[in-house]
């Protein structure tokens, strides 16, 4: 039987087809730049569906001689898919320090069912799936690193918080060790748009309020309860204690122009505050508004500083 698609998942895979052709054809001249040909000559198409049949991991890299896997959960307000910009960071961040430092890495991308097609708590779920799915291959939590931008750093933390105190309505995942590491750039952490930093950005950065508010609907629906929240700092602060049970180590970083700057640093101190054992590093960019690691086409300051932390993580191997 042929399968059925929504209009939403025709868009996604037909954008996430292009995004992945194009980045394969940069990933090679990169990695052929550097003399790595060997990688080059690996790197192919390579796209696994997941249980539910409407996510999908895409892989960047050549996940059959990683030792390290990136489990990436992309921005775009849960309404967009991925873009190559997010595709670039993740060559240039993860599988470049790999190449580099002589350890093997890959980038699972997780392509999740876009709003309105789905709504929270879906995206956890996929992720979740994607998370339990690299586990039943075989992969160890201590060789795994998740993260993502805006919404996808929010979803790193739902992800987080479901390890820590597991949703009823998603299958509990057990890590028999913590994780490597986690990191979110400019996560979408509260629903709230009066924060200061929303007043004094609102004019400069690309998040436009209203897009916030419409965004936020569509993930949450009408029906949503204030009990359950997709907003870590809209949870009991109990939903963040443990952190250190489930990770390793945490990367956060803000712009200083976003709209989310308040927020983002709330949750950091929160965390903080909560697992002072856990290594956490914040990084607020002074010359940055809303996830510029996203556009930026060369290796600047943000593409850089989240380089040199994996190549940390890739020092303990």
């Amino acid at each position: 039987m042929t399968p059925s698609f929504s209009k939403w998942e025709k868009l996604k895979l037909a954008l996430s087809l292009s995004y992945a052709g194009t980045v394969m054809t940069q990933q090679k001249k990169e990695a052929e730049k550097f003399g790595h040909q060997q990688h080059a000559a690996r790197l192919v198409y390579d796209r696994e569906v997941l249980e539910d049949g409407k996510s999908s991991l895409l892989w960047i890299g050549d996940r059959k001689q990683a030792k390290k896997v990136v489990l990436f959960f992309h921005g775009g307000g849960y309404a967009a898919p991925i873009t190559t910009g997010h595709l670039d960071w993740c060559w240039r961040a993860y599988v470049l320090a790999g190449i580099e430092k002589g350890v093997g890495v890959a980038v699972a991308v997780l392509e999740y069912t876009l709003i309105p097609e789905a709504r929270y708590p879906v995206q956890l779920r996929q992720a979740a799936s994607g998370l339990a799915y690299l586990l039943h291959k075989g992969i160890s939590p201590q060789d795994i690193i998740i993260g993502g931008d805006s919404a996808g750093g929010q979803l790193t933390a739902q992800l987080l918080c479901h390890l820590l105190q597991p949703q009823p309505t998603i299958p509990e995942i057990t890590l028999v060790k913590p994780l490597a590491g986690a990191f979110l750039v400019s996560p979408w952490v509260a629903q709230s748009t009066d924060d200061a930093s929303y007043r004094e950005n609102s004019s400069i950065d690309m998040l436009p309020i209203h897009g916030i508010v419409s965004f936020t609907k569509e993930l949450l629906g009408p029906d949503a309860k204030p009990a359950i929240s997709a907003f870590p700092l809209d949870r009991d602060k109990s939903s963040l204690v443990g952190m250190a049970s489930v990770l390793s180590q945490m990367y956060v970083t803000a712009g200083a122009h976003e709209i989310f700057r308040k927020q983002v640093i709330a949750f950091k101190e929160r965390v903080q505050l909560l697992n002072p054992g856990l290594k956490l590093r914040f990084q607020c960019y002074e010359n940055c508004a809303h996830d510029f690691i996203v556009i930026e086409k060369e290796d600047g300051e943000c593409t850089r500083d989240m380089k040199q932390w994996m190549v940390d993580i890739l020092a303990t191997e």
